[in-house]
C-alpha cells in the first residue's frame, strides 16, 4: 500500500485532494475550529479559490504562502524516514506528521516509479515537513498545491484562523479600533473659514480615496485583549483584521517557529537561507488592472496612486499605510513632505538665477574682462604647448560665472541653510500626526521587543561557537569516565535539538574582530580608490588640455576648458554610477561578516557604511573643484607639478565657482536621470523577461505557464521579492545632499530634485504595486537613522557653503576691493587689482611657449590670477599684503557666516514645537476617554456583582427569619431534609 492510500479518504479518482480534520493544541491556548482544512470539490475549481487567493473551499483566505521545489522521493523510503525522525516531533504532532497536507498534487499521488532523491533534496523534504507539522500546531491551517502552472514550483498556502488571529494580537499589543468613537478637534473662527477655503481649492488634487478624507471623528484604540472581545466591534470579523495585519501576525509565527531536524533551529529566515523554501510572502489583494477585476486596495493603489496621470495629485498615504503598513507608509510619507518643501526652494531659486541673468549686463568686474581694449595679456595655461592668450576671450565665462557668482547667492545660501532646519521641523510634526492618526504613540515598548530578536545567522554563528567549546571539552575528557561523556553527549543533543543559547553564549569583540579588521581594512581600501580615480581624472584634464592646445585648429584651442570639464565631468558621472552598485554589494557583504544581532543593527550598519562610501563617491570630485582646484598650482617660473611631468589646473579667469556648477549639474541630473529612472524602470523589467524566459525554458511544452490563467500566488512569485528601503532612502538623501551642500554654486538644484521627484514617487509607487512582491507590513514609528542622516547633512552644509562662498567664489574679494582698495567706492579696477605681473624672461627652462609670437607681437610682461608682488619689486613674487586682508576676510567670514545661520537654525528649532497643540491635546483626549471607557466598565461590573449579591441575601433571608426548618422546605432545598 502506498503512503497516500493508506491516509486516503476519497475516492481512487479524487486522491488528488486529501481530507484531514487537525484538531487545536488545547495546552497552548485556544479553541478548536470546526471544519479545519476541510476542502470543497463541489464548486468550480476557479471560482472556489477566487483565483488563488482563498483555500480551495473558497471561504478561508491565503494570508501567506511558502515557496519550494518538490521533488519526488520514493514511497518506501519515505515512510522509514517519516519512522525514524518520529521521535523529534511531540507525540501530539505524531499522529498527524505522517498525513500529508491537504490540497492537489501532493506527494506520491502520481502513479508509477519515482526516480531517486539526493540526500540533501530528502533532507529538505523532511525539514519542510516537521515545520509544517509545527506550524500545524500553532494553530494554522495549510493548504499544499504542487500541480501548478509553473512547472516544477510548489506552493503551501497558509490560512490564520480567528481564535489565532486573536491570540496573536493579544501577544503583540497590536492596537485595534473600540467601538467608543469621539470627535476630534476642529478648528473654530477664522481657522475654520480657512481651512474650508483651502479645502475647496486643494479638492481636486485629493485623491479620491475615502481614507484620504478629513475625518470629524476617530475610533478609540486600545491594545486588542480577548478578555475585553466586547470593547471592539466584531460585528464583521472577517474585515476586523486586514490582509497587511494578518500577514504581518502569520510572518511572527514563522519566524518564531523552528525545525529542529537539522543540527540546530531553523525559523523561517534560516530555511529561506538554506533552500529549504525557495520564497515567502503575503499576497497582494488582486489584480490591478482589467475590466472584469474586482475592486481592490491595489487597483485602488494603481489608480489614484502610481499612475502617472495623477502626478500632480496628494498621494494617500492612509491607504499606503493600510496596504503596506507603517514603515513604507513613512517613506512616502516623508518623500511627499520632502517634495512640497522643494516648491518653495525652487521658486526662490529660479529668482537668485533670473536676478543673475538681470544684472549680468550691469556687472563692471565681466565687463572689464570683456572689454578688449585693456588687452591684458595673459600667462599660458601649460608649459611650452600652450601660448600666450587675451583675457577678453574668456569673456564668455566670466559672464556665465556671474550667473551663479553674485551676492543673490550669499541670501539663497542662508535661506536653504533655514528651509533645511524648517524642513526637518515640518517631517517632525508631520511624523508625530501620522503616529497619532495611526495609533502609534505608544508604539516604543513593543518596538524595543522586536529589536531584541535575534536573527537567524546570529544564533547559527551562537550555536556554532557554543559547540566548538564542547568539542574542546571533550577533548579534554577523553580520560574521564563514561558516565561524564555521556553527560556532554546529552548537552550536545540538547543543543541540537533546539535549546536558544543567545541568551548564555554571546559573540565578543573577539570573535568579531577579524571582521572588524576586515570592514576598516576595506572602507580605507575603498576611499582610497575613489581618490584615486579622481587623481586620474586630473590627469586626464592635464593631458588632455595639452594635447588641445597643440591642436592647429582655432576653434578647438578656443574651447579646451568647455572640452576638458565636459568630458571629464561624463568620465565622473560613469565612474559615480558604477562604483554606487559596486560600494552597495561590499556594504551588505561587509555587514554580513559582522553577524550584527538584530535586524535592527544590521540596518543601521549597513546604511551607515554604503552612505559613507556612496557619499565619498558622489562628492569627491565636486569636492576637488570646490576646494582643491587652483589652491596649489604655484606661480609662473615655480609652479607645481605632480609626477614632476603634469602641472596642476589652474581656475579659469572668472574663478571655478562656474566649473564647479557645471560638475554638480552634471553628475546631479545624470544620476537623477540614468540611476534612479532608467536603472529603476530598466531593471525590473529586464529581472522579469528574464525570469519569464526561465519559466519558457523550464516549462514542457504542454505545459506553457503563461497560456493558462495563474493563481494569485502564482502571479506574484514571478515578481520581483522587496529588497527594503534602503536604496530608496539612500538616493533621496544623496539628492538632498545635492540641494543643500553646493547650493551657493547652482541655485536650480532644488528645482531639478523638485522635477525628479514628481516622477520619481509615481515611479517608486508604480514599482510597489506593479514590480514587487507585497512585502511584509512593518510597525515604525519614525524613519529611524536616517533623520540623524539628514540633520548631519544639513548641518554640514552651512559649513561646506560658507567656504565656497568664502573661498570658491570671488564674494570677498570684491567686498574687500570694494571697501578697502577702490578708488571711486565702484567696482571699477578689481580685475587688475587681482592679477599679478610675471616677466617672461623668469621663466624656468624648457617651460617657455614654443610660439611666442602667436599673438602677433613679443611680450615682455604676462598677468596671472594671484595676489602677488611684481617683478620690479624688491622682494618680487612674494605673497603681498592683499594676500592677507582677503584671507583674513575670507576666515572671518566663515566663522561669522557659520555660527549666524547655525544660531538662526537653532532658533528655528526652538520656535517650532515637534509635537502640534492640536494633537497633544487630541492624544490627552483619547487617555482620558479611555480612563473614563474602563471605570465605566468597571461600575458596571460591581453594580452586576452587588446585584447578584443582592438576590443572594433575599434567598438566604428565609433561612435566617424562619430557622433551619423553614430553610429545608424551601424550594432551593427539594426534597426536604438532606
Amino acid at each position: 500500500m502506498r503512503v497516500n492510500e493508506k491516509y486516503s479518504t476519497l475516492p481512487a479518482e479524487d486522491r488528488s485532494v486529501h481530507i484531514i480534520n487537525i484538531c487545536a493544541i488545547e495546552d497552548i491556548g485556544y479553541l478548536p475550529s470546526e471544519g479545519t482544512l476541510l476542502n470543497s470539490l463541489s464548486v468550480d475549481p476557479d471560482a472556489e479559490c477566487k483565483h488563488g487567493l482563498y483555500f480551495r473551499d473558497g471561504r478561508r483566505k491565503v494570508d501567506y504562502v511558502l515557496v519550494y521545489h518538490p521533488k519526488r522521493p520514493s514511497g518506501g523510503r519515505t515512510l522509514a524516514r517519516r519512522v525514524q525522525h518520529g521521535d523529534v516531533t511531540p507525540a501530539a504532532r505524531g499522529a498527524r506528521q505522517d498525513q500529508p497536507l491537504p490540497g492537489k498534487g501532493s506527494v506520491g499521488a502520481a502513479g508509477g516509479p519515482e526516480p531517486p532523491m539526493d540526500y540533501h533534496e530528502d533532507d529538505k523534504r523532511f525539514r519542510r515537513e516537521e515545520y509544517e507539522g509545527n506550524l500545524l500546531e500553532a494553530g494554522l491551517e495549510l493548504e499544499r498545491d504542487e500541480d501548478t502552472k509553473i512547472h516544477g514550483v510548489g506552493f503551501i498556502k497558509i490560512h490564520a484562523p480567528w481564535n489565532v488571529l486573536c491570540r496573536e494580537a493579544e501577544f503583540l499589543k497590536l492596537k485595534m479600533p473600540t467601538k467608543k468613537l469621539y470627535h476630534i478637534n476642529e478648528p473654530r473662527g477664522l481657522l475654520k473659514k480657512i481651512s474650508s477655503v483651502l479645502q475647496k481649492i486643494t479638492d481636486p488634487i485629493q485623491p479620491k480615496v475615502a481614507e484620504h478624507r478629513p475625518q470629524t471623528t476617530k475610533r478609540l484604540s486600545y491594545p486588542f485583549s480577548r478578555e475585553k472581545q466586547h470593547l471592539f466591534d466584531l460585528s464583521d470579523k472577517d474585515s476586523f483584521f486586514d490582509s497587511k495585519t494578518r500577514s504581518t501576525i502569520v510572518y511572527e509565527i514563522l519566524k518564531r517557529t523552528t525545525c529542529t531536524k537539522a543540527k540546530y533551529s531553523m525559523g523561517i529566515t534560516s530555511l529561506l537561507a538554506n533552500g529549504v523554501y525557495s520564497a515567502a510572502y503575503p499576497l497582494h489583494d488582486g489584480d490591478y488592472e482589467g475590466e472584469n477585476v474586482d475592486f481592490n486596495d491595489r487597483k485602488l493603489l494603481y489608480q489614484e496612486w502610481a499612475s502617472y496621470g495623477v502626478f500632480y495629485k496628494y498621494q494617500p498615504i492612509d491607504l499606503v499605510r493600510k496596504y503596506f503598513g507603517e514603515k513604507i507608509g513613512l517613506y512616502f510619507a516623508w518623500l511627499g513632505v520632502y517634495t512640497q518643501m522643494l516648491i518653495p526652494a525652487s521658486v526662490v531659486g529660479i529668482i537668485v538665477f533670473l536676478y543673475g541673468c538681470a544684472t549680468v549686463d550691469e556687472n563692471i568686474p565681466s565687463m572689464e574682462m570683456c572689454d578688449h581694449r585693456q588687452n591684458i595679456t595673459m600667462c599660458p595655461l601649460c608649459d611650452k604647448t600652450c601660448s600666450y592668450w587675451k583675457m577678453s576671450s574668456a569673456c564668455a565665462t566670466a559672464r556665465a560665472s556671474h550667473l551663479f557668482d553674485n551676492p543673490a547667492t550669499v541670501f539663497f545660501s542662508v535661506f536653504m541653510a533655514l528651509w533645511a532646519a524648517t524642513f526637518m521641523e515640518h517631517w517632525k510634526r508631520k511624523q508625530m500626526r501620522l503616529r497619532y492618526h495611526w495609533d502609534l504613540t505608544g508604539f516604543e515598548e513593543e518596538e524595543e521587543a522586536v529589536k531584541d530578536h535575534p536573527r537567524a545567522e546570529y544564533e547559527a554563528r551562537v550555536l556554532e561557537k557554543s559547540l566548538r567549546k564542547e568539542s574542546k571539552k571533550k577533548e579534554k575528557r577523553r580520560c574521564i569516565p563514561e558516565e561524564s561523556t555521556n553527560k556532554w553527549r546529552q548537552r550536545v543533543k540538547t543543543a541540537m535539538a533546539g535549546v536558544k543559547l543567545t541568551d548564555k553564549v554571546k559573540l565578543t569583540w573577539r570573535d568579531r574582530f577579524p571582521a572588524y579588521f576586515t570592514n576598516l581594512v576595506s572602507i580605507v581600501f575603498m576611499i582610497a580608490v575613489t581618490f584615486a580615480i579622481v587623481l586620474g581624472v586630473i590627469i586626464y584634464r592635464i593631458s588632455m588640455a595639452a594635447a588641445l592646445a597643440m591642436n592647429s585648429s582655432p576653434s578647438v584651442r578656443s574651447n579646451i576648458r568647455v572640452t576638458v570639464t565636459a568630458t571629464a565631468v561624463i568620465i565622473n558621472l560613469v565612474v559615480i554610477i558604477l562604483l554606487d552598485e559596486v560600494y552597495g554589494c561590499i556594504a551588505r557583504w561587509l555587514t554580513k561578516i559582522e553577524v550584527p544581532k538584530t535586524e535592527k543593527s544590521f540596518e543601521d550598519r549597513l546604511i551607515f557604511k554604503a552612505f559613507l562610501l556612496k557619499f565619498v563617491n558622489s562628492y569627491t570630485p565636486i569636492f576637488y573643484v570646490a576646494f582643491f582646484k587652483g589652491r596649489f598650482v604655484g606661480r609662473p617660473g615655480d609652479y607645481v607639478y605632480i609626477f614632476r611631468s603634469f602641472r596642476m589646473e589652474e581656475c579659469a579667469p572668472g574663478g571655478c565657482l562656474m566649473e564647479l556648477c557645471i560638475q554638480l549639474s552634471i553628475i546631479m541630473l545624470g544620476k537623477q536621470l540614468i540611476q534612479n529612472n532608467l536603472f529603476e524602470i530598466g531593471i525590473p523589467k529586464m529581472k522579469k523577461f528574464i525570469r519569464y524566459l526561465r519559466l519558457r525554458r523550464q516549462s514542457p511544452p504542454d505545459h506553457d505557464p503563461y497560456v493558462k490563467r495563474r493563481q494569485r500566488y502564482e502571479e506574484d512569485y514571478t515578481l520581483e521579492p522587496f529588497a527594503g528601503l534602503t536604496p530608496e532612502y539612500m538616493e533621496m538623501i544623496i539628492q538632498f545632499g545635492f540641494v543643500t551642500l553646493f547650493v551657493a554654486s547652482f541655485p536650480l538644484a532644488p528645482l531639478f530634485a523638485l522635477l525628479n521627484n514628481i516622477i520619481e514617487i509615481r515611479l517608486d509607487a508604480k514599482k510597489f504595486i506593479t514590480e514587487l512582491r507585497r512585502p511584509v507590513a512593518v510597525r515604525a514609528k519614525d524613519i529611524g537613522i536616517w533623520y540623524n542622516i539628514l540633520r548631519g547633512v544639513g548641518k554640514l552644509a552651512v559649513i561646506i557653503n560658507a567656504f565656497v562662498i568664502s573661498f570658491t567664489s570671488d564674494f570677498i574679494p570684491r567686498l574687500v576691493y570694494l571697501y578697502m582698495y577702490s578708488e571711486n567706492g565702484t567696482m571699477h579696477g578689481f580685475v587688475n587689482h587681482t592679477l599679478s605681473s610675471f616677466n617672461v624672461s623668469d621663466f624656468q627652462n624648457g617651460t617657455a611657449p614654443n610660439d611666442p609670437l602667436d599673438l602677433g607681437y613679443e611680450v615682455q610682461i604676462c598677468r596671472y590670477k594671484d595676489y602677488r608682488e611684481p617683478p620690479w619689486s624688491e622682494h618680487k613674487y612674494d605673497i603681498s599684503k592683499d594676500f592677507w586682508a582677503v584671507l583674513a576676510a575670507r576666515l572671518a567670514f566663515v566663522i561669522v557666516f557659520q555660527n549666524l545661520v547655525m544660531f538662526m537654525s537653532d532658533f528655528v528649532d526652538w520656535v517650532i514645537p515637534d509635537i502640534p497643540k492640536d494633537i497633544s491635546q487630541q492624544v490627552h483626549k483619547e487617555k482620558v476617554l479611555m480612563v473614563e471607557l474602563f471605570m465605566r466598565e468597571e461600575q458596571g461590573k460591581q453594580q452586576l456583582l452587588d446585584t447578584w449579591m443582592e438576590k443572594d441575601r433575599k434567598k438566604d433571608e428565609p433561612c435566617n427569619n424562619h430557622g433551619p426548618k423553614a430553610c429545608l422546605d424551601s424550594p432551593e432545598y427539594p426534597g426536604g431534609a438532606l
